[in-house]
């Protein structure tokens, strides 16, 4: 091997790890961020921790949270889960460093891949990683989003591979690089990542078709489908647990057909359009690409004192209430409903992908540039409603996900590639100096001209009036400074873009008039990306949102009313009316809630919510074993209420209702006594349709244990009785046993599991026991074999015929 060859990818490495120390240069100290979405996390995974912990095995289910949900997409390890060794391996820097590397090191592959030299590749990749959505995203703790872009340059470096005939390197690099994203846990960014590889391979295919290479096209084709199979393979616990619940989860279609308030509820085979298309960009805020604050930037900016906001509250309240106010003030005045920070690009790396556009031939432009405006016309979902509506409707699993601004992931990934590929063809011998004068002039203009023409067009069409100004009513002339004040940020960043503009295309005019050498220039145009990028990263990430790792590793103080809740040690749930139920994991750090944080929640049970304990059902609340209630006083000290109703754990009914679909099951809710009478859809589970309950006064049945994944009942009766369990229904892993013999349960009121019980004594147990992680474990272990031998025969066959010529 050649040492000397390896020399750039190791200066690479060497730059990409401080590249991302030094900007969360914090990390080193052992700060870390605190992420809102982590703590729920944390809070929701805290029981699933705790059992593996103590039963060194997966649980699999949580009954923390929601009262009781499928594990799979809050914390889960699965058998023959090698990929993630491989992960760790790649991610062995401290949270978020470890995902900024994993940007610059996949993106510098793909750049590999596309032939660009070494040190263009680390320009690419360091534009490309420090993009401003790619840091902003790390605030929330969008980790797994962050962590699925991570790999997306390289799936596409061994797809490129392929197609340029490398077909043992591009077979393998896609196998691994699909079965790392898939891996990382963000299935929208993956199914992203498709849109962009359909419209790559559709290129691909028309050239083929022009140049009558079809047969060969088509055996690329199937070498990159049996890659991403089998990297996909290799996760199959990992998805098909996630499909077997998919249907469950409120991403499956509901059953009912009335809304909470009685009108017709109209049929969907996934998510709400509203809800699907709440964050859309607005047409006009697709400038802030490259002009960051061009919608007035994040939801809230601090402003200088320069500021009307700052002068106007100093004038009315004095220094120290200006100082305080100014630090959050309502800038963004588009009509997403929160944004953390603009999905700032770079105006450099922007003004390089024009450059391209007027330098670069062939499919790769044409794939880039069709891949980019794809995503931003996507992105502005209900803003180009026709087109959202056409996806959203009929092409497969785009109903399954919100956020369409998100779709913007595929700009951010394509503008870097192509402004590189500029670059590249720019310092290029085979492009004449008036061939690149041209393009750059023309990269110049047009651009500039981008950027006047967003100036303009907002001030035309826009009154810079944004969704929270009502919060400044109540003093006269502040929304008028805000206002005033969003123009002067418009006004600023596009100075800013054009100046910034201005430089980059100097450094490369200078380089074509042989006054400055090309050395200079990759390094002039390095600082200037970076200059460009981090210093409007740091308006919203910096050192300053770093605090010691036990506040991030411990950030739950159980409060006095939590203390007395757990002196109780029997097995109940709490509603934590404090907070809004349906968005708050940390109740589950201490409790099981009834409550919870998650996207994916299950649709039954957040249509219960929304039905039921939104209306403050206290039936409803009763059979769910709600036994403790933690309330703010008028002072805002939770305190807690108990609350004696409860049904318990487990209960004998008198009578069982029937009826004939879930709206009904639904609607009989409203009224139910659920101690003596419960529902059952008898269209579901013909089983009961005949059963009728005979009473029995001396009927008992109490829960004797409980283990997360295996819960175990003790009954005696003279009688068969029907038992209601409060205890969440998912019949994809819960088996019940009753003395040791598997027997039928069903869904009761809507959510709860129900069973005949008979006559006698008898010890019923649940346990969780989903088939799918076997099944699961099985393919991947042959996808991994299957991956490593056919790589490993490939090449050995390949060799052979090398040495053979």
């Amino acid at each position: 091997m050649n040492i000397k060859k390896l020399i750039p990818a190791i200066v690479a490495i060497i730059i990409f790890i401080v590249a991302s120390v030094m900007y969360f240069h914090p990390v080193l100290k052992g700060q870390k961020i605190p992420q809102s979405d982590i703590t729920q996390f944390q809070g929701m995974a805290k029981e699933i921790n705790d059992f593996r912990a103590e039963n060194d095995a997966e649980p699999y289910w949580t009954g923390a949270s929601f009262s009781g949900m499928p594990a799979y997409q809050i914390s889960a390890y699965y058998p023959y889960d090698f990929v993630r060794s491989l992960d760790n391996i790649i991610r062995f820097l401290p949270r978020p460093a470890d995902y900024t590397f994993l940007y610059f090191l996949s993106f510098f592959v793909l750049m590999l891949a596309l032939k660009v030299e070494w040190r263009l590749g680390i320009l690419g990749a360091l534009a490309f990683g420090f993009s401003t959505y790619l840091i902003i995203i790390f605030i929330p703790g969008h980790n797994a989003k962050a962590h699925a872009i991570g790999y997306m340059p390289l799936v596409l470096a061994g797809i490129l591979w392929v197609f340029q005939k490398k077909y043992v390197l591009g077979f393998l690099v896609t196998g691994v690089g699909m079965a790392l994203e898939i891996f990382a846990n963000h299935i929208q960014m993956t199914y992203y990542l498709g849109f962009c590889l359909l419209i790559l391979g559709i290129v691909e295919g028309i050239h083929a078709i022009k140049q009558k290479v079809l047969p060969e096209f088509l055996k690329q084709v199937s070498i990159i489908l049996v890659a991403v199979i089998l990297g996909v393979g290799a996760n199959s616990s990992r998805l098909l647990a996630m499909k077997e619940y998919a249907d469950a989860s409120t991403r499956g279609k509901s059953e009912l057909i009335i809304n909470p308030d009685g009108s017709p509820k109209e049929a969907t085979k996934g998510l709400d359009k509203d809800y699907i298309t709440q964050f859309s960009y607005a047409k006009l805020e697709t400038f802030n690409l490259f002009i960051p604050r061009f919608m007035g930037g994040g939801t809230v900016e601090k402003l200088d004192k320069n500021s009307e906001f700052y002068q106007l509250i100093e004038e009315k309240a004095g220094k120290k209430v200006a100082d305080d106010y100014s630090k959050q003030v309502l800038t963004y005045w588009g009509d997403q409903p929160i944004v953390e920070a603009p999905a700032y690009i770079g105006v450099v790396i922007f003004f390089l992908f024009f450059l391209g556009i007027f330098l670069v031939k062939g499919r790769l432009k044409q794939w880039l540039v069709a891949a980019t405006v794809f995503s931003i016309l996507l992105s502005w979902g209900r803003n180009l409603e026709f087109l959202t509506n056409f996806f959203i409707d009929y092409v497969p699993l785009y109903n399954k996900f919100r956020a369409v601004s998100s779709i913007q992931v595929i700009a951010e990934l394509c503008v870097p590639i192509l402004g590189i590929l500029g670059l590249k063809e720019f310092f290029s011998n085979e492009i004449s100096t008036d061939e690149k004068k041209n393009a750059l002039k023309k990269a110049v203009y047009v651009f500039g001209g981008l950027i006047v023409v967003g100036f303009l067009a907002a001030h035309i069409s826009s009154s810079f009036e944004g969704l929270r100004d009502e919060n400044y009513k109540d003093l006269p002339g502040l929304i008028d400074a805000v206002i005033a004040d969003r123009k002067a940020l418009l006004f600023s960043d596009s100075i800013r873009s054009i100046v910034f503009m201005l430089i980059a295309g100097a450094l490369l005019w200078f380089t074509l008039q042989n006054k400055l050498k090309q050395i200079l220039v990759f390094v002039g145009l390095g600082l200037l990306i970076l200059v460009d990028q981090i210093s409007v990263n740091k308006r919203y990430l910096n050192a300053d949102d770093f605090v010691s790792a036990r506040k991030v590793e411990k950030p739950f103080t159980a409060s006095e009313a939590d203390k007395l809740i757990l002196e109780d040690k029997s097995h109940f749930r709490v509603a934590n009316f404090a907070s809004n139920l349906m968005e708050d994991g940390t109740t589950s750090y201490f409790h099981q809630s009834i409550g919870g944080y998650h996207a994916a929640k299950m649709r039954r049970y957040q249509e219960l919510f929304e039905y039921q304990i939104a209306k403050q059902n206290m039936q409803v609340l009763n059979m769910l074993n709600t036994k403790y209630f933690i309330v703010p006083d008028q002072s805002g000290v939770l305190q807690v209420q108990q609350n004696p109703d409860a049904n318990g754990n487990v209960w004998f009914v008198n009578t069982l209702k029937k009826v004939q679909n879930a709206t009904q099951e639904m609607n009989a809710l409203d009224s139910l006594d659920t101690k003596t009478t419960t529902i059952v859809d008898v269209n579901m589970f013909s089983a009961l349709e005949n059963f009728s309950i005979q009473k029995d006064s001396t009927a008992s049945i109490s829960l004797e244990k409980y283990a997360v994944t295996s819960l175990t009942y003790q009954s005696t009766s003279q009688k068969e009785q029907f038992a209601v369990f409060s205890e969440i229904y998912y019949d994809k892993g819960w088996n019940a046993y009753i003395d040791g013999k598997l027997v039928p349960h069903y869904s009761v009121n809507y959510v709860l599991r129900g069973m005949k019980i008979p006559a006698g004594n008898h010890r019923i147990e649940f346990k969780f026991e989903p088939k799918v992680i076997q099944q699961g474990s099985l393919i991947s272990l042959f996808s991994y074999g299957l991956l490593i031998f056919i790589s490993l025969f490939w090449f050995v066959y390949e060799t052979k015929k090398t040495i053979k010529k």
